[in-house]
């Protein structure tokens, strides 16, 4: 979140350094990112590529890359992360972010901002069309505006929500944003591929299945083939000429196309690619990681935005009580957990609202809750849970000190993250908690099942986001009026919603960062929510190909610059039925 930019500016932001707080303005509405690569230069940052074995004849063009996957979206562009992951592939942005934060050009050439803040002036590229013909102009960008808003993107919705107004073309190529009212992290926001842009032809025209299966897009891929529970099929965009500024090169991708294949078993996953099978695989296990970081060209990105917590249910059952929630929170030696589950590779977190890698992240608040589990047997005597069970559980009037916790396994949990969370259940037996686990499917967690004060006693969770004002989104208050299901704490605190909503508007940086460390203090104090790790995405990417990077917005993989590193590499490769594999050159 920063001051807004001059015209045509890219945002700069300052990088967080471990153990400080960040300033908010200063970090120009840009990503948070923390991205390690054992070789090569950074992966949000890539070089231009070379021919085989280092020539200067260009990439070697052709061939399909094998990419094995942990996650199957539910369609190709959504609001879920396994959504914008391969809404990357087939849809433009506005802007594209960088890993130093800064947001650059990518269909918006330039962008200024009203005095008061409120009203967004883009120039847009005049060379730019969907995959339908349909030119990409200011009335196609407003029609996505308002789409997203209106249902299209529950993700981009969430964000936008309450801060927009409307949208105007003013010339073919200039756009019109008009908020209601400053929202200082605008144009990192519009960074991340929940703001893909479609056709809108195609969303006028097609069915919802066809827009979900096959979007429309500008970008440089298109869906060729999906077949669920196996891969997705993606095809080079042979008239493609607008990657972001922060690409590799422009022009079409190097590769013929991307087999996306779902591949959920962790073993076989990294199986395939060490046995050649698949060409690069996301969500490395974290068993393989000192292997992979020795043996492929290995990136790992900590996800900004909140971490993967624990968010306790404050309406309903034993959580409505705070010292309960601390007690919880206290209870578990979270840091040697996480530590054991994913053997080091994966950072813990404290904090339960801001991952260490987002801006305006306050480690003092995040730390509030050490190990203590005398601390937490206290909280729970003072509360009145001074009773046992036979098996241990803390009685309190004939109750027990129970709490169903569901959460989504193999699709929001890893199998690493599962035994996180296993871990986390026996721990607090210690201080008299039964927690009782309940995994649930993509079905139910997609189709509401848990979204109701009486459906569970505390959901695992995280949600990404460049910038701290992912805290109004899971702390909004849900009314009649304006319900939110993102708040899954059910927390209505005015002091932490006033708190918020005042940080995203601000006017200086400093008040920025006093604003949001007030927020995070005074949900610390709260506790409805309980931090365990990190949220990372990781790629390991064989020797045979080269150029495959993750965006520094989410940590998504991207394609276009890619390449296969030799002839014989692209050779190999299966290919599909209609692609061409020969050199096109």
């Amino acid at each position: 979140m920063s001051t807004p930019p001059s015209p045509s500016a890219p945002e700069d932001r300052a990088r967080r350094r471990p153990g400080t707080v960040v300033s908010g303005l200063a970090l120009a509405a840009a990503s948070a990112l923390a991205l390690t690569a054992c070789s090569g230069t950074p992966a949000a940052e890539p070089a231009a590529l070379t021919g085989a074995a280092g020539s200067s004849a260009g990439p070697v063009r052709g061939g399909v890359i094998e990419y094995g996957h942990l996650q199957e979206p539910n369609c190709i562009f959504g609001g879920w992360i396994q959504e914008n992951f391969t809404a990357r592939q087939v849809l433009d942005n506005l802007v594209s972010a960088t890993e130093d934060g800064s947001v650059v050009p990518w269909i918006a050439t330039g962008w200024e901002v009203s005095a008061d803040q409120k009203v967004w002036t883009l120039e847009l590229r005049d060379d730019v069309t969907f995959t339908d013909g349909t030119p990409l102009d200011a009335e196609a960008v407003a029609y996505n505006f308002d789409y997203w808003l209106d249902g299209g993107n529950g993700t981009a919705a969430a964000h936008l929500g309450g801060f927009y107004d409307h949208s105007e073309a003013v010339d073919g190529q200039t756009v019109r944003i008009h908020l209601s009212a400053p929202f200082a992290p605008f144009l990192s926001t519009l960074s991340q591929s929940y703001f893909g842009l479609q056709s809108p032809t195609a969303l006028q025209t097609r069915t919802a299945e066809e827009n979900c299966t096959e979007p429309i897009g500008s970008g440089p891929f298109t869906v060729k083939d999906w077949r669920r529970g196996e891969y997705i099929e993606f095809q080079r965009n042979e008239d493609y000429d607008w990657a972001p500024q922060n690409a590799r090169h422009q022009g079409p991708a190097h590769v013929a196309g991307v087999r996306w294949n779902i591949v959920p078993d962790n073993t076989s996953r990294y199986g395939s690619l060490l046995s050649g099978e698949m060409d690069a695989i996301g969500e490395v296990p974290a068993v393989n990681i000192a292997q992979a970081r020795q043996e492929f060209d290995f990136t790992q990105y900590i996800t900004p935005g909140r971490p993967v917590v624990v968010n306790l249910n404050t309406q309903q059952g034993i959580f409505t009580d705070q010292a309960v929630r601390q007690a919880l929170s206290l209870a578990t030696d979270r840091q040697a957990n996480v530590e054991s589950a994913f053997l080091g590779t994966v950072p813990f977190e404290p904090s339960g609202y801001l991952s260490q890698s987002t801006p305006d992240y306050d480690e003092d608040a995040a730390t509030e809750y050490p190990f203590d589990l005398d601390r937490a047997n206290a909280l729970l005597d003072e509360a009145g849970w001074t009773g046992r069970d036979a098996d241990g559980t803390r009685t309190r009037d004939g109750q027990r000190l129970t709490a169903k916790v569901v959460y989504g396994l193999n699709s929001i949990i890893t199998p690493d993250g599962n035994t996180v969370i296993q871990n986390l259940q026996e721990q607090a037996r210690s201080a008299g908690f039964d927690l009782v686990l309940r995994p649930g499917t993509p079905s139910e967690f997609f189709g509401g099942a848990f979204s109701t004060p009486d459906s569970y006693d505390a959901q695992v969770g995280y949600w990404t986001s460049p910038h701290a004002g992912i805290l109004n989104i899971n702390f909004r208050p849900s009314t009649d009026e304006s319900p939110n299901g993102a708040n899954t704490t059910f927390l209505n605190d005015p002091q932490v919603f006033e708190t918020i909503q005042s940080a995203l508007q601000v006017p200086t940086p400093e008040l920025v960062t006093e604003r949001f460390s007030a927020a995070q203090y005074r949900l610390s104090e709260l506790a409805p929510a309980i931090g365990l790790y990190a949220q990372t995405n990781t790629l390991a990417v064989s020797g045979d190909v080269t150029g495959i990077w993750l965006e520094p917005a989410q940590g998504g993989p991207v394609f276009h610059d890619a390449a296969f590193t030799s002839e014989a590499a692209r050779d190999a490769s299966e290919g599909f039925p209609t692609f061409p594999t020969e050199n096109e050159e």
